[in-house]
């Protein structure tokens, strides 16, 4: 690898420190790297042209940051975890002088996630795209009162939930907030992706997993300004009668990993205990 780039929490100084170190550890080997705030991973897309890899150094949240600025270029992430939980990072802090010389060197394995686009259209404005490797939530407000968010399923009506939110995640997004309201955890490379309504009031409970092929709509009615988030760290604000559609996106995030490949059944548990 000639060229890696390293995206870090910001707000963690430990997360800093360590991107640092690793900054210094690569240019000692001779590779081209750049530093950037995850939190600025648009601004860095200056840098992005040419680079082999990216870490990801925090947690599960900074690599949602950087994987909206690596998914469309298929460059390959490794989330140095500094967080808690670390669903999606690879290597611990400690372990990073021991395997990163390897993925350097061309060993480990590509893990590829399915994500999602969501269009977001509102009365009187163009609509707008985004993506996310985690989920995409459409839900109430600052004002603690319920939202009705029609659904419908490849252009069929299925339901109006009155409910906080509907979470609509992909496989990876599943042991997140997804999981929280009830849904099922699905294989880390599945493409098929779930709805989970959250906090439902008289209306249907139940999680659904959907197809690859699946394009959902949710329209808001809500006399209070509504939420619109992708991966939790975009956040919009949703008028009435809002429609936000929901597909399977054509980008893909890509992991470089060096632990086997049943290491996430191994650590499953573990991790939802909230252990390390």
């Amino acid at each position: 690898m000639k060229k890696v780039g390293i995206f870090y929490h910001p707000l963690v100084e430990a997360a800093q420190a360590k991107a640092t170190q690793l900054k210094d550890f690569l240019a000692s080997r001779g590779i081209a790297v750049w530093l950037s705030s995850a939190w600025e991973s648009e601004a860095a897309g200056k840098y992005l042209d040419g680079t082999d890899l990216v870490l990801s150094v925090g947690g599960d949240g900074t690599i949602l940051r950087s994987a909206q600025a690596a998914a469309p270029r298929l460059i390959p992430i490794v989330g140095v975890n500094l967080g808690r939980l670390g669903f999606m990072t690879e290597l611990g802090a400690d372990e990073t002088s021991d395997k990163l010389p390897a993925l350097l060197s061309g060993e480990g394995w590509l893990d590829e996630r399915a994500m999602l686009q969501a269009e977001l259209s509102t009365k009187g404005k163009e609509t707008d795209t985004y993506h996310a490797l985690n989920d995409v939530v459409v839900a109430r407000g600052a004002i603690a009162r319920l939202v009705r968010v029609a659904a419908s399923i490849n252009g069929t009506p299925l339901v109006e939930y009155k409910a906080d939110g509907v979470i609509l995640a992909t496989a990876t997004g599943s042991t997140g907030y997804a999981l929280a309201a009830g849904g099922p955890v699905l294989y880390p490379q599945a493409k098929d992706f779930v709805l989970v309504p959250v906090m439902p009031h008289l209306s249907p409970t139940n999680a659904l997993v959907l197809s690859a092929e699946t394009v959902v709509q949710l329209q808001v009615t809500a006399p209070y300004q509504a939420t619109f988030s992708i991966d939790g760290h975009t956040n919009i604000p949703l008028p009435d009668g809002a429609v936000v559609t929901v597909k399977p996106s054509p980008h893909r995030t890509r992991f470089l990993r060096i632990h086997p490949q049943d290491t996430f059944y191994r650590s499953l548990e573990q991790k939802l205990k909230g252990k390390r």
